[in-house]
């Protein structure tokens, strides 16, 4: 793998970050969302201390991952909701975990104790990288929305802090 920096997201990123969003859109299984947020609605529901890049050596955004609260309830302070996507051209080359390990770091270090998403069980790729991460299955939310007209499952997955608890 080239060299890869994960940082923190800037809004000098946006339109890279927004385009890999428009991806894994396109390709149905990333989200249920069909058009990409303006920068302005992506930005406000994001936990601005953990929004990371992994740039190229150029500067290029190869994927993003970003954390939402789960809840407001103070019981669920310390349960973030991620996302994570990266560019197709940059799959394979460790773009993912890069992301995933930083921002576990960032989470742990703010006392964030579990770190959940919903995948589709058709995105193995992402079910397998969260895998390696330490995440694991909590279940399947079966038909659980419609995305184009379809009833789609959603694998809850979710990483708990060993060093939280």
């Amino acid at each position: 793998m080239s060299a890869v920096t994960v940082t923190a997201m800037l809004p000098e990123h946006a339109e890279q970050v927004l385009a890999i969003y428009r991806h894994g859109i396109d390709e149905g299984n990333a989200t249920f969302e069909t058009t990409v947020p303006t920068w302005a609605a992506f930005d406000a529901a994001k936990l601005p201390d953990h929004r990371l890049v992994a740039l190229d050596a150029d500067g290029r955004v190869l994927g993003w991952a970003a954390v939402s609260p789960t809840s407001s309830r103070c019981a669920y302070a310390g349960v973030v909701e991620h996302s994570v996507y990266v560019h197709p051209g940059a799959r394979g080359r460790g773009v993912g975990a890069a992301l995933l390990d930083a921002l576990i770091a960032s989470t742990e270090a703010a006392g964030i104790w579990t770190v959940q998403s919903g995948v589709f069980p058709e995105n193995t790729a992402s079910l397998a990288l969260h895998a390696r991460a330490g995440f694991r299955v909590i279940g399947t939310r079966e038909r659980i929305g419609r995305h184009h007209g379809v009833w789609r499952d959603v694998t809850l997955i979710e990483r708990r802090s060993p060093k939280l608890f």
